[in-house]
């Protein structure tokens, strides 16, 4: 193409705009969009770009924002909460992988500095198609989602070093070239300025460019982090993506964290976009189409080592079944982004060729167009193999508590870390499986089985329970845990989970007593906001608190009327005015009082408790 730059970005946002949303609505990935997109433009397609080599130097811009994003992201709390499924897992399928098929490398003819980079890029998976295939399928945290997102994380860490280390191999391979220790100590050198002035520089300049209120200031100061420290990096024979990768671990703990990952975002998935799209163009397609077996057979051959690596790490080490096992050799067998990064960067530092870079990119993308492929297929096979049997409902031992919770979710859990620091005896009753699992490694006494089974409620010693805790979520299964209980154990004291007014005044009609899930957060939230716009404190609480009651004799008085619209809309239309009035002149009960007495009825135990 002989037009100026406009009409080469023109033709560049076209393409991606016109291939990106085809390729994602048959379930093959924006990157291999863009790599289509790459290879019809570039000199082996339309020619549209006749030499790829400029574009492609000017897009590894974007994988040094990736890198930065990916810093960002990798707090060491983070790693620390994760560390024994991304080490353990991650580990073993990264180093399993790069010795088998950097193994096969070698037999192949490959140096050793080769074949590892060779190894090791073709371990990774794509974490774009991954996260997207599992969250199409809702099972970012199934078993086999949460052990495939640890595995992809310890994937982006690796990759970090295999990038600097590249440049090192090149010069380690070369036959005109040693690897002198002043280079040596120059790379380490870089190493610990970006890390120390970094840690001691980067904070203080963000609150000042904070401070300036300009957001053109702050997205400036962005990227100047991120390409002042990739150029550090590259100043010292490294790759410029560890320099990036660096700061944004340094910066992953900071108050910055997500204001700098809004402002690089945009800037990185447009010039990621265009990277892939440069790789695409650098692929010679004739010689691609000239060896179309083998081609397929790198791309079998890949498919299969990982597909088996990570059966057997996610039942060796992951601890998954067979099913699950199976799932997520499905989803992560595929080659990933990063390959064609590492391969890029092995030719230009001499460890490979062009021929053997386009074969490798050419099965990459080729498993990543049938991934989706073998995910629909192992899940119709697991569908139309038999089923396991359902979990039986665990035995639960008579231990007497004092009180039961049914429902183990996030409600549950904090009445039941209440009740532990009291020392107070408890025991749970779960219905998810998974949940029963995870929060029994916590050490809590909670059982599989359904709530409302009377059998199960029984052999847990309900009867000698003081306060039944109905904290489930789903409505009609609170309503019937309730129900059951209140049938069977009539005198016990039943609190639940009310998710609205409505399925408070449910739980109203079962003499149980409805905590509104999310109403003291709300009202405490409100509280805190006046306290901000600079009412006192203490008339903040006297509001809130005022509110909380004059809410609580509304509830009463709208449980009397419920079934009438009309009237449930005058009383809240009435109520809103003497709450007005009642915060303007700190007194009366208005119209409130009459419809309370109007209507008037014994709650008895089943008060409503907020």
């Amino acid at each position: 193409m002989h037009g100026g730059g406009l009409e080469l970005a023109l033709v560049f946002l076209l393409a991606a705009v016109i291939a990106v949303p085809v390729f994602r609505r048959f379930g093959l990935g924006a990157v291999l969009g863009y790599l289509a997109a790459g290879v019809a433009l570039g000199p082996y397609g339309l020619q549209f770009v006749a030499n790829a080599e400029p574009v492609l130097a000017a897009a590894e811009i974007g994988v040094v924002m990736l890198l930065f994003v990916i810093g960002l992201e990798l707090s060491p709390a983070r790693l620390r909460v994760m560390r024994k499924p991304v080490f353990g897992s991650g580990g073993a399928q990264v180093v399993l992988s790069a010795l088998v098929l950097g193994g096969a490398s070698m037999i192949a003819g490959f140096s050793w500095q080769a074949a590892l980079v060779i190894g090791m890029g073709l371990a990774f998976s794509s974490t774009a198609v991954c996260l997207q295939l599992l969250s199409e399928r809702k099972a970012l945290t199934a078993d086999h989602g949460r052990l495939g997102f640890a595995i992809l994380l310890f994937q982006d860490l690796a990759a970090i070093p295999l990038l600097a280390a590249i440049p090192l191999l090149g010069r380690g391979v070369a036959v005109d070239a040693e690897l002198g220790w002043d280079e040596v100590a120059k790379a380490l050198g870089a190493i610990v300025a970006v890390v120390i002035g970094g840690r001691v520089l980067l904070r203080h300049m963000f609150r000042i460019v904070a401070r300036a209120q300009m957001p053109e200031v702050f997205t400036g100061a962005s990227l100047l982090v991120v390409l002042g420290t990739a150029w550090i990096m590259q100043g010292a024979g490294l790759s410029a993506g560890l320099g990036a990768f660096l700061a944004g671990v340094l910066l992953a703990d900071s108050e910055y964290r997500h204001e700098l990952e809004a402002q690089i975002d945009p800037f990185k998935g447009l010039l990621l976009g265009l990277f892939f799209m440069a790789v695409g163009m650098s692929i010679d397609l004739q010689r691609v189409l000239s060896e179309p077996l083998l081609i397929t057979g790198l791309t079998l051959a890949l498919l299969l080592v990982k597909f088996a690596i990570l059966y057997l790490v996610g039942q060796q080490t992951g601890g998954l079944d067979r099913r699950e096992a199976l799932r997520l050799g499905a989803v992560l067998a595929l080659g990933g982004e990063f390959a064609f990064v590492i391969f890029n960067e092995a030719v230009k530092a001499n460890l490979i060729d062009d021929p053997t870079r386009d074969r490798l990119v050419a099965a990459v993308g080729l498993s990543m167009a049938l991934t989706p492929l073998l995910v629909i297929g192992v899940t119709r096979l697991l569908a139309a193999a038999p089923q396991p049997q359902p979990r039986a409902f665990d035995t639960i031992p008579d231990s007497h508590p004092q009180v039961l919770i049914a429902g183990f979710g996030r409600f549950g859990q904090i009445v039941a870390r209440l009740l532990a620091a009291q020392k107070t005896p408890f025991i749970g009753i779960e219905h998810s499986a998974d949940q029963v699992d995870f929060v029994r490694r916590f050490g809590n006494p909670v059982y599989y089985g359904d709530p409302a089974h009377a059998e199960l409620l029984r052999s847990a010693g309900a009867e000698h329970v003081k306060v039944f805790v109905i904290a489930i979520d789903d409505v009609e299964a609170n309503l019937h845990t309730v129900r059951t209980i209140r049938r069977l154990y009539p005198d016990a004291t039943v609190f639940a989970r009310a998710r609205d007014r409505r399925h408070t005044w449910d739980l109203l009609d079962l003499g149980a007593r409805a905590v509104r899930e999310t109403f003291y957060s709300s009202l405490r939230m409100g509280e805190k906001v006046l306290v901000e716009l600079g009412i006192p404190e203490e008339v903040a609480r006297d509001h809130a608190e005022q509110f909380r009651e004059h809410d609580r004799r509304l509830l009463r008085a709208q449980y009397l009327i419920r079934d009438d619209e009309a009237a449930l809309v005058q009383s809240t239309q009435d109520a809103r005015r003497e709450l007005e009035e009642l915060f303007n002149a700190d007194q009366g009960t208005g119209l409130l009082g009459e419809i309370a007495d109007s209507r008037r009825a014994d709650l008895g135990p089943g008060d409503e408790e907020e």
